[in-house]
């Protein structure tokens, strides 16, 4: 009896990576506006890079007046230029963030990058790591923009796989449903914001599924099965089958991780002032986009940020007090 129940499982798991990856695959080949494509060349400069991966609000509708997220993955972090600083920081509290800004037909288009190992990109997508910033990125929608070949390819799609299955045990084993798909991940991305000391209204989950509901919902269940997890239920109320003993353990796991989440991600902004390349141009943007007002930077502010962070600072509060008063 036991050989037809292994293979029973093993057929189910295979059904449920299949069904994942043609949702994931669509997702990462779907077409981008040309000008994305333009503006990764022109970060890339010929530099040696895996893969880019496109994701964010930029997905839902291409505004050239944003901001665009891309993630650069390497091979090794020597693959990019950066100084002994950057990169130590970049092996120990990943990833390295910069800012960059390209004139693409006639237009500035500007994107914040981040760049990582593949090696760290499938540690963050392990159902063991203690930090929960990737995979809860990850599970959610992303665009290959570029690839260095067929293999990454490949190894990008299984790291994503992995995310969504991590992503989705984790929503089982935080809440107690019974829950509709969407339910699910809403609970577990108001969860995952807490942990990563975001500041968000409590309707960032539904804003997250906004649109996509279908693409959730086909992924649930499959996601569950390939992770081992039985549930039953019908669309509107599914169920996982887990002992309270197994939420009770999730859920100690869980403050751990939110509670070094915290540290975590405060140690990171720390680290941003010292590695956050071309960010004193980016602080200069943000000030615009939301008050209207510019913040000039000379060319030694523009070099030399943290040196000169006070005085940003300070003039980017007198901005905003003259646009209140204005």
């Amino acid at each position: 009896m036991t050989e037809p129940r292994n293979a029973s499982a093993s057929g189910l798991r295979a059904e449920a990576r299949r069904q994942l990856d043609e949702t994931l695959i669509a997702e990462l080949t779907t077409p981008v506006d040309p000008r994305l494509h333009a503006l990764v060349r022109a970060i890339l400069g010929g530099r040696r890079a895996l893969a880019v991966l496109f994701y964010g609000s930029g997905l839902r509708q291409f505004d050239p007046d944003g901001v665009f997220d891309f993630y650069i993955i390497l091979d090794r972090l020597t693959d990019w230029p950066a100084g002994n600083l950057a990169r130590l920081g970049n092996a120990v509290l990943p990833p390295n963030v910069f800012y960059a800004e390209h004139e693409i037909e006639g237009v500035t288009l500007r994107a914040k990058v981040a760049l990582l190992t593949c090696a760290q990109f499938r540690a963050g997508s392990s159902p063991r790591a203690m930090d929960t910033t990737l995979w809860a990125r990850f599970c959610q929608p992303v665009r290959l923009v570029w690839v260095s070949g067929p293999d990454v390819a490949d190894s990008v799609l299984q790291i994503l796989r992995d995310c969504v299955v991590t992503a989705s045990g984790w929503a089982a084993r935080l809440a107690t449903g019974p829950y509709s798909a969407q339910g699910w991940w809403e609970a577990l991305f108001r969860r995952t914001y807490r942990a990563e000391l975001r500041v968000e209204n409590a309707s960032r989950g539904a804003a997250i599924l906004a649109g996509q509901e279908a693409r959730y919902e086909a992924l649930l269940r499959p996601a569950w099965d390939l992770c081992g997890l039985s549930h039953d239920g019908t669309d509107a109320a599914l169920v996982p089958h887990l002992s309270a003993a197994q939420r009770r353990r999730a859920e100690r796991r869980w403050v751990r991780m939110a509670q070094r989440g915290r540290w975590r991600n405060v140690a990171r902004l720390i680290k941003a002032a010292f590695t956050f390349k071309n960010g004193a141009a980016y602080l200069a943007w943000k000030i615009e986009r939301h008050s209207g007002f510019q913040l000039r930077l000379s060319s030694f502010e523009a070099r030399h940020p943290l040196l000169c962070l006070p005085v940003l600072l300070w003039r980017a509060r007198s901005i905003f007090l003259r646009g209140m008063r204005g």
